[in-house]
């Protein structure tokens, strides 16, 4: 059974900003033990909610280009901070990608 927790490995090489690595970390732990979803359409739609319900925010209508958020703050300058432009033009499309090649194949 493919799960979508398998979407989250590996990490991306690069982050936005400090707190994005303990988002995605967050992201993975909130879905662990889902099934992948049978569409791509509905993977988007899981791993969106699962960002708005980790993050506390709508990233579909929130305009800031980050936020700060207490509990994924581990130290450094930027740390707490998600980058949600980072998180629309290049994380969750990776989730994406990945659950695409997962369920073409």
């Amino acid at each position: 059974m493919r799960l979508v927790s398998d979407l989250f490995d590996p990490e991306p090489a690069r982050w936005g900003l400090r707190g994005d690595p303990w988002v995605w970390r967050a992201m993975n732990e909130y879905v662990a033990g889902l099934a992948l979803p049978p569409s791509v359409g509905e993977v988007e739609r899981l791993l969106k909610a699962t960002f708005d319900r980790v993050v506390g925010i709508d990233l579909a209508t929130e305009s800031a280009p980050w936020v700060y958020r207490e509990e994924f703050a581990h130290g450094g300058l930027s740390s707490g901070s998600v980058h949600l432009e980072t998180w629309r033009s290049e994380l969750l499309p990776t989730l994406i990608d990945r659950a695409r090649s997962q369920l073409s194949g």
